[in-house]
């Protein structure tokens, strides 16, 4: 027994999470606990723990991992401020009329939060408060409404920007680094936020379009499944389309291509997806729309102007101009600063900052606690020769690299009944994703197959977050059961996206290539 500690390290942390123990105390409990009775049994060297400081240190000092509360912000101020609700009502209004156009609204629109927002708890209720009791009235089969709405809200976790990419970018980058060095090169290479964020943009439209697919032709098979709506509401008109459509697409813009065109790092552009959220917000609780307009433009020009002709004050040789572009800048930094005062007064009367900002920290310190016990957990996992016995057992399978990454795909769809996608990511994907890299897959390809795999977790039961999102947010007369068949077909379509990204990697690497 005592040379399969390290199995029986993970069989522990599963038996602690299925029991109902707070995932993070788990981690930490079992690697200390396991961790000493390898010390006991001479199986690790205890002096391994004493580099958990400076791994700590690293985690909170990584430039990378600084978005994750920014970005989360973004999406808790845009769900707070109504925004999701302005653009699903404008949305199904528009395509009542057609066989699914309400499932097809669904799908768009939480397209159009998961790129603009990637919160998806904060997807799911909205859509199952909104979305469900409205497609529910109109017809829809049951299932099939609970299932439209909960997958359509995982969709912010493989379109960028969401959390689940700055966190799979930062292990994979460093799974890249350690490859390369196991392989003797000292020339290396890394992975940045950009690169994964191009790789999943493609391939999440993709799985949109599948969705769609799905959905019309199912429509056209089962009509009694998604009837039209009945006449009643008028279709939008061109100026309400474009009010609820545009204030996500100008983050999308401001965030995903300030990154994607290299302009900002992605901690710098969920800054300004913050901002971004936040004056738009105040335009939602009553702010005058010219001020918060002028804001948004004058820190627009102000970021485009500064990078083009920066102005340095300090030097010996500045001219009357110079003086004069400084006071332009200035002036422009005034005017957005008093519109982004003004929008967080207005947030903070309304209720919306407060809520906005406790939901954000509740979310962050989840996440980083469980980076941070995971870490723990690998230097324990490592310590008891895990590391190696993974290896061994990757190597080992038939079919070489291509069936060493089939088990490991079946391997996350598997452990995604069961466990959170930060504790898969944070915990498997540092053991494995070294090994799967040095057997010839590619890094940005890899990370997107993973990607989409780790979102079904979210719907596959008994635990995926987004079937009890739904479960509180839903009509009384939907039941789990509902909910449970409903994402049934839809799992399945995550599968069908994953062949077809094996199959065709140009969907995931094409852009990642031109642009970087």
């Amino acid at each position: 027994m005592i040379e399969y500690l390290d199995l029986l390290m993970f069989a522990a942390l599963m038996g602690c999470i299925l029991l109902g123990f707070p995932v993070s105390f788990s981690i930490a409990g079992v690697a200390v606990v396991f961790a000493y009775l390898g010390w006991a049994a001479g199986e690790m060297n205890i002096a391994l723990l004493g580099g958990l400081g400076q791994r700590v240190f690293g985690i909170l000092t990584n430039d990378v991992l600084i978005a994750i509360p920014l970005f989360v912000l973004m999406g808790v101020v845009l769900e707070r401020s109504r925004i999701a609700e302005e653009l699903l009502d404008t949305m199904g209004r528009l395509f009542n009329q057609v066989r699914g156009g309400l499932g097809i609204s669904v799908v768009l629109v939480g397209a159009l939060l998961a790129a603009s927002t990637g919160i998806v708890g904060a997807t799911v209720i909205a859509m199952g408060m909104i979305a469900l009791p409205t497609m529910l009235r109109t017809g829809y089969n049951t299932s099939l409404a609970s299932g439209i709405v909960c997958t359509s809200g995982t969709l912010g976790q493989i379109i960028p920007p969401s959390t689940l990419l700055i966190i799979l970018s930062d292990v994979m980058s460093s799974a890249y680094q350690q490859a390369q060095y196991e392989q003797g090169k000292f020339t290396i290479e890394t992975i940045s936020v950009g690169q994964i964020f191009a790789g999943a943009l493609m391939p999440g439209l993709t799985l949109v379009g599948i969705y769609i697919l799905y959905i019309l032709i199912r429509g056209f098979f089962r009509p009694q499944d998604m009837p039209p709506a009945p006449a009643l509401e008028t279709p939008p008109s061109r100026a309400e389309i474009a009010a609820a459509i545009a204030p996500p697409i100008m983050l999308i813009i401001a965030v995903l291509g300030a990154i994607l065109g290299g302009i900002a790092t992605p901690t710098e552009a969920a800054s300004v997806g913050a901002i971004g959220a936040i004056l738009l917000a105040g335009i939602k609780q009553g702010a005058s729309k010219k001020l918060m307009l002028g804001g948004i433009f004058s820190l627009l020009i102000l970021a485009i102007a500064a990078g083009v002709a920066p102005v340095r004050l300090q030097r010996s040789d500045v001219t009357i101009a110079d003086y004069m572009l400084g006071g332009a800048y200035v002036t422009l930094a005034l005017v957005g600063g008093w519109a982004i005062l003004r929008a967080l007064l207005l947030s903070y009367k309304k209720e919306v900052l407060a809520s906005a900002l406790t939901s954000t920290m509740t979310v962050t310190a989840m996440i980083f606690a469980t980076i941070l016990t995971a870490s723990i957990f690998s230097l324990v996992f490592v310590g008891l020769g895990g590391d190696d016995r993974v290896a061994e057992i990757l190597q080992a399978m038939p079919g070489g690299p291509i069936g060493a990454l089939i088990f490991c795909m079946i391997l996350i769809f598997i452990l995604g009944f069961f466990l959170d996608f930060v504790e898969i990511t944070v915990i498997l994907l540092p053991l494995i994703a070294p090994v799967l890299i040095i057997m010839g897959h590619d890094p940005v390809w890899l990370a997107v197959l993973i990607a989409i795999n780790l979102q079904t977790s979210f719907l596959t039961p008994p635990f995926g977050f987004s079937l009890f999102y739904l479960r509180g947010a839903a009509p009384p007369e939907v039941t789990t059961m509902h909910i449970y068949k409903g994402v049934a077909p839809f799992i399945l379509l995550q599968i069908v996206a994953v062949i077809l990204i094996w199959f065709i990697p140009q969907i995931a690497t094409w852009l990642p290539k031109l642009v970087f």
